[in-house]
């Protein structure tokens, strides 16, 4: 496949979502990028990412059916990415997904080239996150925070505080995304000469 997966990858808060969506309203337009959007047997509302839903009988059935490139459970949740996603990297774009940890190496024994982006974020940052999403108790909070995933994350990992400003995290995120795609960045844009022509003075 000529394309290159980018694997976003970090616990919950740590602002994964915002950041992809910064970089999507960035990217998207140059129709190099593709951000995927995830099926979670979750029913999407304003507090959570824009995802397709799913209920259990239906994932399970899709998933049968061969309808996804990975599946995993977290939280007591089944999510998918849509092996749609292939036509992507067949067509040479950089496909982008929000994935579970824990599924990095099956990402990575399917698609080699994988570049792996770890988010992080302080842990109050966290729950100030966690909390503002109105969806979960203070215990649930508490648990999700101290949740430990073995890090099996690739040496070549890139990872990104996203503690402060999104558009600190995000211009680091868009570059990132630039260099994969081959696309200039910004200063190298504003440097290159211009392949317009000079207007003649009369």
């Amino acid at each position: 496949m000529k394309g290159n997966f980018v694997a976003v990858v970090g616990p919950s808060g740590a602002g994964k979502d915002s950041l992809i969506g910064f970089a999507r309203e960035r990217l998207e337009p140059t129709g190099l990028i593709h951000v995927v959007r995830r099926v979670v047997t979750r029913l999407a509302d304003g507090g959570s990412e824009d995802h397709d839903s799913m209920d259990e009988a239906s994932f399970a059935q899709a998933e049968q059916d061969g309808a996804f490139a990975l599946t995993w459970e977290a939280h007591g949740l089944r999510y998918g990415l849509p092996i749609s996603l292939e036509d992507d990297l067949r067509a040479g774009r950089v496909v982008v997904a929000n994935l579970s940890r824990a599924m990095i190496p099956a990402l990575v024994a399917r698609y080699p080239d994988t570049v792996v982006v770890a988010v992080s974020a302080d842990r109050d940052v966290i729950a100030r996150r966690l909390a503002g999403r109105g969806r979960e108790t203070a215990e649930s909070i508490q648990q999700r925070i101290a949740r430990q995933v073995a890090d099996r994350l690739p040496a070549s990992t890139v990872r990104i505080d996203n503690s402060g400003a999104l558009e600190t995290a995000g211009e680091q995120f868009v570059q990132l995304l630039q260099d994969v795609a081959g696309l200039p960045r910004a200063d190298e844009r504003r440097n290159a000469p211009s392949s317009l022509p000079r207007a003649t003075p009369t």
